[in-house]
């Protein structure tokens, strides 16, 4: 390779590092693909286990501070720790999610979008374009109080006002044994939301959709509607005529059968849970989990860019045993595109900006040129594929990345 002038970042971006095999996955992007070609400019934070477990998640709230102060992030995936994470990694209790944390801290709105590439066709024959997922990123059950409940006991909604008087409302009056569940949210955090989806609609010129249950949940959901419905029409309805899109609500279960009908190219916006699993069944239908981007973004313009799968930790126990796997990393990959453009818009650095468009579309060509990963490969409708392992496939965007330079 000839030696290349590396492109100057005069603003750090704030890196988090991650777990298993992601991590691994990271230090290989950073070797093959960002450090020969940028003066990479990070603030590094470790929010690998051990170092969340050493210094007691400190790391994580310093992260999201940083990341305020920064306006960008791009974060690995993390292990959240369940009881048998506990064991493994020896900890002194079971640290909470680092983005859950990081949601809470910056209250954001998660934006997910599918990359799409020729020879992957996506389970659903009508999707021409991606369907990105807005998912609200606070309360909910990710912020439930559940308890289990004895016989002939009778459980109560109780709301104490300032005053000390107390609202009650009967929940349930349990014959037998079961289980209560308290969920909350508050409307600043559903205005952020709402406020987040508008403008990224207004970004990225595209259709929004949002959808609750606000026929069965008259109190709560219909809450999220009308705090919609209500920005909509004070501060984004002539915006969005302007712009030639279009903001509707339905109901979830409307939204799905829209959804599935659907050509895809629009936004849909969900509650907590809802763009949970939503997200999920919308990049598998696409093909991958490991081909669907995630940014964070707050209602003060902070991103923070990431995958949105998890740690591939059935990986990462082959790695340990010394075996070559072939693991997707192209979610990652564009995690790393998509803060550095970013980085560059807001930091008026049009090279940097263009370094990324680069590096995503060499990604694309090795796939579309019949060069993947073996996930891909299984859904690929190319002729004459070729499975590589993960660092044969960074190898090959390399390639590709250096004659487009």
């Amino acid at each position: 390779m000839a030696a290349v002038k590396k492109i100057p970042m005069s603003t750090p971006l704030v890196e988090m590092d991650g777990d298993e095999m992601t991590r691994v996955i990271w230090k290989m992007i950073k070797e093959i693909l960002l450090e020969p070609y940028l003066e990479l400019n990070t603030e590094y934070y470790d929010l690998g286990l051990e170092y969340r477990e050493a210094t007691k998640d400190q790391v994580t709230i310093d992260a999201a501070n940083a990341t305020k102060k920064y306006g960008v992030a791009v974060k690995c995936a993390t292990i959240t720790p369940n009881a048998d994470r506990v064991k493994e990694y020896h900890l002194t209790q079971m640290w909470k999610s680092p983005n859950g944390t990081i949601r809470a801290m910056l209250d954001g709105t998660v934006f997910r979008t599918p990359i799409v590439v020729n020879g992957i066709t996506p389970f659903i024959p009508s999707w021409k374009k991606p369907i990105t997922i807005a998912r609200h990123a606070y309360g909910d059950v990710y912020k439930n109080v559940e308890m289990a409940v004895g016989e002939n006991c009778k459980a109560e909604l109780v709301v104490t006002a300032p005053d000390g008087s107390e609202t009650r409302q009967l929940i349930h009056e349990f014959t037998t044994p079961g289980v209560i569940q308290g969920q909350h949210n508050v409307d600043k955090s559903i205005g952020s939301f709402a406020r987040a989806c508008f403008n990224f609609a207004l970004d990225s010129r595209q259709d929004l959709w949002f959808a609750t249950k606000d026929t069965i949940s008259k109190t709560y959901d219909h809450r999220f509607k009308d705090i919609f419905a209500d920005i909509y029409e004070a501060e984004y309805k002539e915006k969005f005529t302007a712009a030639g899109i279009e903001y509707f609500y339905t109901l979830i279960d409307d939204a799905v059968a829209r959804v599935v009908r659907s050509e895809g190219g629009y936004i849909w916006a969900c509650k907590n849970y809802d763009g949970d699993v939503m997200s999920d069944m919308v990049a598998t239908a696409f093909g991958s989990l490991a081909m669907m981007t995630s940014v964070l973004v707050s209602p003060d313009g902070v991103y923070e860019y990431e995958a949105a799968h998890g740690t591939v930790q059935r990986h990462y126990y082959r790695h340990l045993k010394g075996e070559k796997t072939s693991t997707n990393s192209v979610a990652t990959l564009f995690a790393w595109t998509g803060a550095l453009r970013k980085r560059g818009q807001l930091d008026h650095n049009d090279a940097l900006c263009a370094f990324a468009d680069k590096l995503e579309q060499a990604t694309v060509r090795t796939i579309e040129e019949g060069v993947m990963t073996g996930d891909l490969a299984s859904l690929s409708s190319l002729p004459n594929k070729q499975t590589v392992d993960t660092e044969a496939f960074l190898r090959a965007i390399n390639e590709r990345l250096q004659q487009s330079l």
